[in-house]
């Protein structure tokens, strides 16, 4: 396996990914969409989640496909930025028909960034113009780090971001992930140089400083300065997609396995305070076995721990950080 041409969840044909963030708000949305409505479903393992419609991505449900999943800053108020995206599909003819109506199906999740040190002091809510500006930008190439959903995002100890990652299986399949890391763990080793998720990095995506051998179990986190954190509230919320034909259950185990990505890439990960969520969408291009099933959520995975650490190796540093960017050589 290796990564498509962009090593991006775009590399997946036919998805598209846009961005849109406040400089001053420190915070923004990322959408990702197709020219057609998509498979999708969800798991959630962090104890604290904020979403909007994923009732209707679990497998009993009756709504097949969706047109769109958008991830938000903004706790709370960043769940109105999917309302943003439904109004701009809405105008584009999107949406699923009742009758003569269409109802765009934009299923959305949200991370912490309210304490992050941007602006917050805004009346009329930013996040539907956001939401519906990330429309607007969606493309095939998308930038990484902080935009997006990951415009305000911090792990532990170092910024946070927006990663995305690829991977090309056997068979014609593609697989890829996109992330929005604001988790309450540590996606570094003590001296914030080597990921947790080196052991999966391919050709230096991430810095190429291979695995920490002095890492150990995990690393303490009460007695570092970055403490003050540890008690926010915190996410991780990404997308894992393929191009290969899944149902919804087979769908949902895809989002499932995928965690195992946070896990390996964050430590610790889906805690009581964590909104841990992973979407899956699969646009139904290649029929696959269930072997190759597995292998897909297998890759998924992979994936998602690389673009969680390439989301934190792109994070630039901007006026008001409270904490370092991994760019910055902290320690």
């Amino acid at each position: 396996m290796q990564p498509g041409p962009r090593n991006l969840i775009t590399d997946v044909p036919g998805l598209l990914v846009g961005n849109a963030s406040d400089a001053a708000l420190k915070s923004g949305v990322t959408v990702l969409t197709a020219s057609e409505a998509f498979t999708a479903s969800y798991a959630v393992m962090g104890g604290a989640p904020g979403t909007r419609d994923t009732d209707l991505l679990e497998p009993d449900k009756s709504v097949a496909k969706v047109d769109a999943l958008c991830l938000s800053g903004g706790s709370a108020f960043g769940l109105d930025a999917a309302s943003g995206v439904v109004a701009g599909l809405r105008e584009a003819g999107r949406g699923f028909a009742v009758f003569d109506a269409r109802i765009p199906l934009v299923p959305a999740a949200i991370l912490f960034d309210l304490l992050n040190g941007g602006d917050k002091a805004w009346s009329d809510n930013p996040y539907p113009a956001l939401g519906r500006a990330a429309l607007s930008a969606c493309a095939s190439d998308f930038a990484l780090g902080s935009h997006g959903a990951g415009a305000g995002a911090l792990t532990a100890t170092l910024k946070g971001g927006l990663g995305s990652a690829s991977l090309a299986l056997p068979g014609g399949v593609t697989v890829g992930a996109l992330v929005a890391s604001n988790p309450i763990g540590a996606v570094t080793t003590p001296g914030e140089r080597h990921f947790w998720a080196a052991p999966f990095e391919i050709d230096g995506e991430f810095g190429g400083l291979g695995p920490d051998r002095r890492a150990g179990l995990g690393r303490d986190l009460t007695n570092r300065k970055a403490a003050a954190f540890v008690e926010r509230a915190n996410t991780t919320i990404a997308i894992v997609a393929t191009d290969a034909a899944l149902d919804k259950a087979q769908a949902k185990r895809l989002a499932v396995a995928a965690h195992d990505g946070i896990g390996r890439a964050t430590l610790p990960a889906h805690g009581p305070g964590d909104g841990d969520l992973v979407f899956s969408a699969a646009t139904g291009r290649v029929e696959v076995s269930d072997v190759m099933l597995g292998m897909i959520c297998h890759a998924a995975a992979l994936c998602l721990s690389r673009a969680i650490a390439r989301g934190v190796y792109h994070a630039t540093p901007e006026p008001g950080d409270l904490l370092p960017c991994w760019s910055e050589g902290a320690a």
